[in-house]
């Protein structure tokens, strides 16, 4: 995996390229929308800047989290979280995807359920200061930045990780589990 000078943070959520845009006049802050580009040329961007942070919209696990909720949501066909962890896990392999440092994630609370425990609960679950819920603003995005605090990385075992998110039940996820 590579390793980057910048600290990186994907902005999700309603309103994050309007988030984004306004955050790229900040000493120090490189944004980037994903508009469209492919996620390979965004991480060729990503790579190649030197800015303390690199703030995007491109979420490399956006269609794990979409699979997710609609696997638990009851809408999606048989099979596609599956499919969609085994692809996100060849694009990070290839390093097509990088994970960010950090995720914000803007106005949770105006989230349906599910896409609520996706954000707070599994990725929060997996490294809980790495997951920053923020109102859709500006100041309040750049003040996150500036009080992003250090924790754990995301899980070592990536792979077993995401290929356990069938398992991963909404209301139960961040949890600790009881073992035995």
């Amino acid at each position: 995996m590579r390793r980057l000078s910048s600290t990186v943070v994907v902005i999700a959520g309603e309103g994050a390229e309007k988030v984004i845009s306004g955050l790229d006049g900040l000493h120090n802050v490189r944004a980037l929308t994903r508009g469209d580009r492919t996620p390979a040329e965004l991480t060729d961007h990503i790579t190649r800047t030197s800015a303390t942070y690199v703030v995007h919209d491109a979420d490399p696990l956006a269609d794990v989290g979409e699979a997710w909720a609609d696997f638990f949501d009851g809408t999606a066909v048989t099979g596609t979280l599956e499919t969609v962890i085994e692809r996100t896990l060849a694009d990070l392999r290839a390093e097509r995807l990088l994970l960010p440092d950090y995720y914000v994630v803007l106005d949770p609370e105006d989230m349906s359920p599910t896409r609520r425990h996706w954000w707070l609960g599994v990725l929060a679950g997996a490294a809980p200061a790495r997951v920053v819920p923020a109102h859709a603003s500006v100041a309040r995005v750049a003040d996150v930045l500036a009080r992003l605090s250090a924790g754990r990385w995301w899980p070592s075992d990536l792979e077993g990780w995401l290929r356990a998110l069938p398992r991963v039940v909404p209301d139960r996820a961040g949890l600790p589990t009881r073992s035995g």
